[in-house]
């Protein structure tokens, strides 16, 4: 489904991503992690686009999104992003901001895009909050929104860029089991997280980050227990 060639990403003089190629299937449940400063949410937003890399191609449901003349909004339509901080509209209700994209995009129609926020909203046990503004949402109501706010646009693959790490202890829980119920549903999926729990358990594939580089890649039980390098044991001897 995504297929990335030689990624370069620089910010002036400092190379974050050093030629990453890495093929991403679909139904994957891909986990990233690795030290800070390794590249990892700076791979995961040159995915979509919302960095622009140097060099290399990604090429995404056969389509090379790299190329200029790339509808880079069709694309995000297809491949939807949660980020870290929930990045909900503060002065919309949180219908509006699940229906603002479908409607706005014209991929339903208001009264659509409003039975299926709540339908989506009920899954998640929130359909009382559907007329509610952010501000009165605790942290882990406001990233299960923005879950649903990215399921809402049907995408073939959300990607996930730390999701619990701005959330209280007690609420990453909640926000984790959404994610496990979307990993059993088949979801294609490209999670950066500290969460090494939800790694072992969730993915199909960890990929782990040094340097800008994808250092090491194989099954939860390839990484976590029989682990190659000395690099990758000195990062799991730290935070296991």
């Amino acid at each position: 489904m995504i297929e990335v060639k030689q990624l370069v990403k620089r910010f002036g003089n400092l190379t974050i991503l050093n030629g990453i190629t890495e093929t991403i299937h679909e139904g994957e449940k891909i986990v990233i992690i690795g030290p800070s400063g390794a590249g990892k949410s700076t791979f995961l937003r040159c995915l979509n686009l919302l960095e622009r890399p140097d060099s290399g191609s990604i090429v995404f449901d056969g389509q090379d999104i790299t190329a200029k003349d790339a509808d880079i909004n069709r694309i995000r339509q297809k491949m939807n992003m949660v980020f870290q901080h929930f990045n909900l509209f503060p002065h919309l209700t949180v219908m509006q901001n699940i229906t603002l994209a479908p409607v706005t995009l014209k991929i339903q129609s208001e009264e659509q895009a409003a039975e299926n926020a709540l339908s989506l909203l009920s899954r998640i046990g929130l359909a009382d909050k559907a007329d509610c503004y952010p501000s009165s949402l605790s942290g882990g109501q406001k990233q299960r929104i923005a879950i649903v706010r990215s399921l809402a646009m049907n995408p073939k693959v959300i990607l996930f860029d730390e999701p619990t790490s701005a959330l209280d202890p007690e609420m990453v829980g909640e926000v984790l089991a959404l994610m496990k119920d979307l990993a059993k549903e088949g979801m294609t999926m490209v999670v950066v997280t500290h969460e090494m729990g939800f790694a072992r358990e969730v993915a199909t594939r960890v990929l782990f980050m040094d340097g800008g580089l994808i250092a090491e890649s194989g099954s939860p039980d390839e990484i976590f227990q029989t682990a190659k390098s000395e690099r990758l044991k000195q990062f799991l001897n730290a935070v296991l």
